[in-house]
This record gives C-alpha cells, structure tokens and sequence, in this order.
C-alpha cells in the first residue's frame, strides 16, 4: 500500500471519527453554568431514547429525546441530584430507559441471557464438531 492511499484511509476514518461524535443538543437547551451543564450530558448521555432505543437522548434528534434533555435540566436547575433524577425517569419509563438499567430481580434476563445463549451456542458448536470428525 503506498503511502498516498495510507493517508487517505486515515484521512477518511478520522473524518468519520469527529462527524460521528457530534450530538444534537441544541444551543437553546445548554444552560449557563457549566457544572450543571455537565451533569446534564453526563446524565443525558445514560438515558435510552425510547424512539431510537439504542441511542442515548444525548445523541439522538428525536422530539421526546429533545423532550427528556428540557426535562432534565429543568431538574437540574431545581437542585434534584442524580439520583432524584434518574428515580424521577425510572419511575415514569421504566428501567428500559436507562442505558445501564440496574441489576435487580425484574432485569435478571437482561444481564444474564446473553450469556446463556452464548453457552447454549458454544455447547452446540461443540457438539457438531464432535459429530462431524466422527464421520
């Protein structure tokens, strides 16, 4: 590969890099101090748009996502800490909102399916290789 084409890819990733990290809060959302605005990301950037579903409302242009960030410095201004406002949302959307949810008895499924049917996944790989060198 020459040094040209090398450049190009690296020039073409990084591009894609810097354009896929903007968000879309809107610069009349973006509150005037700068410590609550950092909670707000930080906060906005754990919650699940539930319209997107696999994008935080951080990064989503989504009306509720726009929606839920108002709702949560509104919060913020009010003096509700973190936790007040992730309870706030749970309670009001479930634990489906959060992009971490907690590990509780109603999640059990969420966390621990994965690695079941990973299990169930590998035993079969197992199992048809074994019948297959018997052949």
């Amino acid at each position: 590969m020459t040094n040209k084409t090398f450049i190009i890819i690296i020039s073409i990733f990084l591009i894609q890099f810097f354009l896929n990290s903007s968000y879309t809060v809107e610069p009349d959302e973006v509150l005037e101090n700068q410590k609550q605005e950092l909670r707000a990301r930080d906060i906005s950037k754990n919650v699940r748009c539930m319209i997107c579903q696999n994008q935080s409302i951080d990064e989503s242009n989504a009306p509720l996502a726009k929606d839920l960030r108002i709702i949560i410095r509104d919060k913020i201004k009010e003096g509700n800490n973190d936790k007040e406002i992730y309870k706030f949302l749970t309670d009001r959307y479930g634990d489906f909102i959060l992009l971490k949810p907690p590990l509780k008895l109603s999640t059990l499924a969420l966390w621990f399916l994965p690695f079941i049917f990973f299990i169930i996944g590998f035993f079969i790989v197992f199992v048809n290789n074994k019948k297959s060198k018997k052949i």
